[in-house]
């Protein structure tokens, strides 16, 4: 027997016209951590117009994610993003994101990224070649222009990328700041004059402005196939009609790439090394699995599977940060938890709540490697951990992100241990993800 959406428990807490926006605001992770305690389904308000339903357990989440997931499409979430990143994978639905996958699927292939860690361990040789005993980084800073930069080489192959570079090096911070707290905003506060607003769509407009530039150059110039994910994009054709990308549609999958593909690896590897810098045993073992499989050589490619303690750590730190809110909308009525939910249902829920949940995880607040050994990761259902999503939506970059942030990790730890400056320590910033606001740390060679 199913019922209404009447029936479905409130979160508590609204106010008057704001409904649960304010809460969400002041404090999002805390807030989407105590859904849970409501039910499996619960109605979120954001503002007067907007009811959203919240999915919180892991049975639930995988009913929307994959058991419903032809009755879903992307939901507000991405339409409030659409100035950001256009009909990117990210935002499309229906035909249009079965047609992107399909033509973007072979730049993910084993083969490409194998190609792409080349540049990625390259790249991590040089940052740690640059660095010095006893200086002292802001590691969040250091990480996110490493992924920028690395990402944009596997991106752009010439130096017509540059300005990408520079205006997503500049752009991409105050557009990661405000998003989601824009996304999950009535609507009608876009237009207030107050500096957030500004600040996001001056940000938007430019990086999509300089992509554009960036997408003519090449196509004026003529250059052939150069392996890159630009040309690699602009040269795709559909297997069925033949039919390739527009302009637009090339700036909208770049954008996306280079959005997701940067704060994954940044927040990621930074709060890695910030969980390794205070756990002295965890960084032993870590060390003695770098020294056997790695040596002396760079991070290659097939190591990246061996590095089984890099991994566990990789594993629980985007547990502990991961990704904070996603959205689906309803385009048929469907049952989720013995209710009956209509089309055009707004659909939400946290992965960062899910993998933190305490009926899933003992401890779950802890940073603890060793829950990801062969004996011990049996304890969690495999529908309770989808760093990455799940079903016809997974993101499709996750190869990619895994390997650079495991040859990054094995790299730095090759030659340094990273000590956290004590009284400094970070907090989680809202964002696409728990980013970390600030991780200052010190550099200590091992040689010394």
């Amino acid at each position: 027997m199913t019922t209404d959406l009447h029936a479905v428990p409130r979160a508590p807490g609204a106010l008057p016209l704001l409904g649960h926006t304010l809460a969400l605001a002041r404090n999002p992770f805390g807030f989407l951590r105590s859904l849970r305690k409501s039910g499996d389904l619960v109605r979120v308000d954001l503002g007067t117009k907007l009811p959203v339903y919240f999915a919180t357990s892991a049975e639930m989440v995988h009913e929307v994610t994959v058991t419903r997931a032809r009755s879903m499409a992307k939901g507000r979430l991405y339409e409030r993003v659409r100035p950001l990143v256009g009909d990117g994978l990210a935002t499309a639905s229906g035909p249009v994101h079965r047609k992107h996958r399909r033509l973007m699927q072979p730049m993910f292939h084993h083969a490409r990224i194998e190609d792409y860690t080349r540049t990625m361990s390259r790249r991590a040789r040089e940052l740690t070649g640059s660095w010095t005993h006893g200086q002292r980084i802001a590691v969040e800073q250091v990480m996110a222009d490493y992924a920028i930069e690395t990402l944009a080489e596997t991106m752009f192959s010439s130096d017509i990328g540059r300005p990408a570079v520079e205006a997503v090096r500049h752009n991409l911070p105050v557009i990661l700041k405000n998003m989601l707290l824009r996304a999950a905003s009535p609507k009608a506060f876009d237009k207030l004059p107050i500096r957030r607003n500004r600040d996001f769509d001056a940000a938007a407009l430019s990086l999509r402005q300089v992509i554009d530039e960036v997408i003519a150059t090449t196509r004026s110039s003529g250059q052939a196939d150069q392996g890159d994910l630009l040309s690699l994009l602009m040269s795709a054709r559909d297997a069925d009609t033949g039919e390739a990308l527009s302009d637009e549609e090339v700036r909208d999958e770049l954008v996306t790439i280079l959005f997701a593909g940067t704060e994954t690896t940044a927040s990621t590897v930074s709060w890695a090394l910030h969980a390794i810098g205070n756990h002295p045993e965890v960084e032993r073992q870590l060390l003695a699995e770098v020294d056997e499989i790695v040596g002396d050589g760079p991070v290659t490619m097939e190591q990246v599977p061996r590095l089984e303690g890099i991994k566990r750590v990789l594993d629980e730190t985007i547990r502990l940060h991961g990704v904070t809110l996603l959205m689906r909308r309803t385009t048929e009525p469907v049952e989720l938890g013995g209710f009956t939910v209509p089309a055009d249902t707004e659909v939400a829920f946290s992965l960062y709540a899910l993998h933190r949940d305490p009926a899933l995880y003992t401890d779950p607040d802890r940073f603890d490697p060793d829950r990801w050994l062969p004996e011990r990761k049996a304890e969690v259902p495999r529908e309770g951990f989808v760093p990455f999503g799940s079903g016809n939506r997974k993101c499709i970059g996750d190869a990619f992100s895994w390997a650079e942030a495991t040859i990054l990790l094995a790299t730095i730890l090759r030659r340094y241990t990273l000590r956290p400056i004590p009284g400094r320590v970070p907090k989680e910033a809202l964002s696409a993800m728990a980013h970390p606001d600030r991780v200052e740390m010190e550099i200590i060679s091992r040689a010394a």
